[in-house]
């Protein structure tokens, strides 16, 4: 059993609490005796109500509560499978009282490699080795391991009395697949597709299998009808499909969460005397097609009418102070003083509401915090968030002299080391808080911040719709472009240059020769990785500082994957010889070493190998040092020169050479294309091998899918926000 990389090699993150859904799209029963056959036949009976968009009756009720169950640990060690001895029931010894000693006795004894103790005792609590004895497949719990190992494990420990039909497999390949499909992004999967992904495990009655793991509250079920579907059609009417959605609570219950807390600063927004809170049309002037979304339905996500829930109608009369009694702003006046056309739509969108969305490219960053500079001047206690510390800079330059200290990162910010902290009752002290690069968010991190905004501030995520969606599960951001229950923003601001010339036309899936008379974008052509690897060596390291005049240390690499012949190892280890050569003495790291430091997924800090003791690996990155404890180097430390664009987003440099090995076509997307070349402020090299692969991908596959209920979720929010206004 070995551990393997995610997109970026990047370590789950850590479940924040969440409040309970409302449960009003909910399939499951209530709780029953698990395994019981009239529980299991009315369960069967709802689900088969819901496809057929029959009343489910009492199966429309909310979940019943999840039981305990392990989750993927924040990392776990690689370590090559061990050769598994003859299929005979294994002795049973008195284990360890120790739990560490208790988890490796029964890891050996399955022949499991014996590292995997401390991640089993973090997953699965101090009883983890009894837990593995009695039930070997919660194995599969644990971060790298693959269904086939964990049989062989539970031949080992079982053997005849184990099989594919055991109901404990059935469950921990459900559990795998349902977090498989949150790495891959999805917050839910098809009853349909779930039941297929079973069936190619191996599990022979899929369908039971699945049920059980609804009754038991392992997953959640759910129904998603098509957008402008009403009520159940008349009887003895089809009325439109429904599809039965299932989700893992935890990415139930965030989706739940966040819609909550966008709905609320609709609800708790106070417009100031002469405001208005309109949800109109998307501010700003036309925009292109595909300028607001990259999932293939960007008209959807840039225009149409939205449906902002009624100003100041949703607060208690408990509720926070709202903005508007805490500090006023001359609105008309900072409109007035904009900087440019999409700076004065934002404010007038900012001073009628609640929640806005703003969407443009990097140039358009300019925009917020313009917004944020002109809310401090005028006395609100407005910030400004950025996804890296990268981004945190280059967004305190916009805000200029004075407001500079008002740009922060949104990890500082939640964790309280950036901003204005938080007051008694938990949330932000603040009266306007802009979130750049919120296409960064995954649905988590989303709730999180969503949920420390106070009743009555102003809320604006703007961010590039184009680039690559969050590292994490869910697309929280498109997801609210898509649900049109705020205002939005379009910038008309271009970013300049060739480069912001190329990527504004891959942005709309066109990808067309620019001019570039100062040889600001180059294509090279290569036929194999190898000579892709030599080009690229040769760009970093001798062509782009001396035509461009850009340093190899200001020149930033970025590929599609970590793997292959042309990916960031290969590239990483060929840079290395020629600009940093050494014996890396220091657990594969020499002093001057480029390096990346993954704390999580999405967030990867650029850095330099500075030295290393018995304390860890010590880093300068981009000024602030970092010690990485020894423990940690392997597994959140790599090599820099070469990164993935998850990697990259949320960072430019002067020079980026972007490379397309043959291997990489069947992964490029346009959002992957955009992110990468959008990466590059001054100049673009693009070594390309997929031919017209590129092109192709550009025009034709917007990004990879994902699954996901909050669109659906805030629109039904909105609706019942608004009944209750009415009523």
């Amino acid at each position: 059993m070995s551990s393997t990389d995610g997109a970026d090699g990047a370590p789950a993150e850590r479940t924040p609490g969440r409040a309970e859904p409302t449960g009003r799209q909910s399939a499951a029963g209530g709780a029953g005796a698990p395994g019981g056959s009239l529980e299991l036949a009315r369960l069967a009976a709802a689900v088969k109500a819901i496809e057929r968009r029959e009343p489910a009756d009492e199966s429309r009720a909310a979940s019943a509560p999840p039981r305990p169950r392990a989750e993927a640990p924040a990392s776990a060690p690689a370590a090559p499978p061990a050769a598994a001895p003859a299929a005979v029931p294994a002795p049973s010894a008195p284990l360890p009282q120790e739990p560490l000693a208790a988890a490796r006795a029964v890891l050996a004894r399955g022949g499991a490699p014996q590292t995997l103790a401390g991640p089993a005792v973090e997953a699965l609590g101090e009883r983890a080795g009894e837990l593995l004895a009695e039930d070997p497949w919660l194995v599969l719990s644990l971060s790298g391991v693959r269904p086939d190992q964990a049989d062989g494990f539970a031949r080992v420990l079982l053997g005849d009395a184990c099989g594919p039909g055991d109901e404990r497999r059935g469950r921990a390949v459900t559990g795998w697949l349902m977090r498989r499909a949150a790495d891959a992004g999805h917050t839910a999967l098809e009853w349909s597709v779930l039941l297929e992904a079973l069936r190619g495990q191996s599990v022979p009655d899929a369908e039971d299998a699945l049920r059980r793991a609804v009754e038991e509250g392992q997953v959640m079920v759910f129904q998603d009808e098509p957008e402008g579907a009403g009520r159940p059609a008349p009887s003895g009417d089809e009325g439109p499909p429904v599809t039965v959605l299932l989700a893992l609570d935890r990415y139930a219950l965030a989706e739940e969460s966040l819609a909550d807390g966008l709905v609320r600063l609709l609800n708790t927004f106070e417009a100031e005397s002469g405001e208005q809170g309109d949800g109109g049309p998307p501010l700003g002037g036309e925009a292109e097609a595909d300028a607001a979304g990259t999932d293939g339905s960007a008209e959807e996500a840039a225009g149409g009418d939205t449906a902002a829930a009624d100003a100041g109608t949703g607060a208690e009369d408990d509720a926070a102070v709202p903005v508007a009694a805490r500090g006023r702003a001359d609105w008309a006046a900072i409109e007035a003083a904009a900087p440019s056309p999409s700076a004065a739509a934002l404010v007038r969108a900012v001073a009628g509401s609640g929640l806005v969305a703003h969407t443009g490219g990097e140039a358009a960053r300019a925009e917020p915090a313009a917004l944020v500079a002109a809310a401090r001047a005028a006395g609100l206690r407005a910030w400004a968030a950025a996804h890296t510390e990268g981004g945190r800079r280059r967004l305190a330059a916009l805000l200029g002299t004075g407001a500079e200290g008002a740009a922060v990162t949104v990890d500082g910010l939640l964790s309280g080391a950036e901003g204005p902290g938080r007051g008694a009752d938990g949330a932000l002290e603040l009266d306007l808080l802009a979130v750049l690069d919120a296409p960064q968010l995954d649905v988590e991190r989303a709730a999180t911040l969503v949920e420390a905004v106070p009743d009555g501030a102003r809320l604006v995520l703007s961010g590039d719709p184009a680039v690559l969606w969050s590292a994490g599960p869910g697309r929280a951001f498109a997801d609210l472009l898509a649900a049109k229950v705020c205002p939005q923003v379009v910038s008309r601001t271009p970013d300049p240059g060739p480069v912001g010339d190329l990527v504004s036309g891959i942005a709309i899936g066109e990808l067309e020769p620019v001019e570039a008379p100062g040889r600001e974008v180059v294509i090279v052509p290569v036929r194999e990785p190898a000579e892709a690897v030599h080009r690229t060596v040769q760009l970093v390291a001798d062509s782009v500082p001396r035509v461009i005049g850009v340093p190899a240390e200001r020149t930033q690499v970025v590929t599609p994957g970590h793997g292959g012949l042309a990916g960031t190892r290969a590239l990483n280890a060929a840079l290395k010889e020629r600009l940093n050569p050494g014996p890396g003495r220091f657990a594969g790291f020499d002093p001057g070493d480029r390096v990346v430091y993954v704390q999580g997924p999405g967030l990867a800090v650029p850095g330099t190998v500075v030295s290393g003791d018995a304390e860890g690996l010590r880093l300068d990155c981009e000024g602030t040092p970092v010690v990485v404890p020894p423990e940690r180097v392997r597994g959140a430390l790599r090599h820099g020169w070469a990164v993935t664009a998850h990697q990259a987003v949320g960072t430019c440099w002067p020079a980026v050479v972007v490379v397309l090995p043959g291997d990489a076509a069947p992964s490029l997307t346009r959002s992957w294309v955009y992110t990468a070349f959008s990466r590059a402020q001054r100049h673009l090299s693009v070594v390309q091998g997929v031919d017209q692969v590129l092109a192709q991908a550009v025009r034709e596959v917007p990004a990879k899918e994902r699954t996901t209920r909050l669109r659906a979720v805030l629109r039904e929010q909105t609706a019942d926000a608004e009944a209750v206004a009415q009523a």
